[in-house]
């Protein structure tokens, strides 16, 4: 018979408790590994540690837009889907309207004074064009202290009140295939 070492560590984050599990021999994982997941709602791996935030669902693509109501036009009376009124978010410098979609949605972007960052986009893309990705997460906090730990910048110091009301944060599109990233707390 072969002993097997078992280490359970238990860690507390602001929102879930999570529990790591080391195991100190390859062989016979999967006897083991299926005893131990009967008992815990974990996800075993050997080798492999355990991020305390899961990525969710594509929240929205961003559409960055010289003339908005060309753009409403479009999608609300040639395409035919729900457009919400345009909202003006000074803090982030746009104007939004979301076109609602069955499976996600299209935020469409317009500059809302001089500072806006759409102003700068649009500047360098005159049509327009996709501003940014947006991907809920289930904890936003410890998701911004992971990607930060490998290496991923961000584009504020701390997360922010997004226009869905909820927290969320940018990372740099250097660090991110050339994509404007956006987490957005579910």
């Amino acid at each position: 018979k072969q002993r097997y070492q078992l280490s359970v560590r238990e860690f507390q984050t602001n929102q879930n408790n999570f529990i790591q599990i080391n195991l100190s021999h390859r062989r016979n994982m999967n006897t083991l590994g299926r005893l131990i997941c009967r008992r815990l709602p974990t996800l075993v791996r050997l080798g492999s540690s355990y991020t305390p935030w899961n990525l969710g669902i594509l929240n929205h693509t961003a559409i960055a837009v010289p003339d908005l109501d060309a753009s409403i036009h479009f999608y609300r009376d040639v395409l035919g889907a729900a457009v919400s009124p345009p909202e003006d978010l000074p803090d982030h410098g746009v104007t939004v309207v979301f076109v609602e979609l069955p499976n996600t949605k299209i935020e469409l972007l317009h500059p809302l004074g001089e500072g806006s960052p759409i102003a700068g986009f649009l500047a360098k893309n005159r049509a327009g064009g996709i501003h940014h990705v947006c991907l809920e997460v289930d904890n936003i906090e410890a998701a911004v202290r992971d990607v930060r730990a490998k290496g991923i910048r961000t584009l504020s110091a701390e997360t922010r009140i997004g226009a869905h009301g909820k927290l969320v944060m940018f990372l740099h599109p250097k660090d991110c295939g050339g994509v404007l990233m956006e987490l957005e707390q579910k």
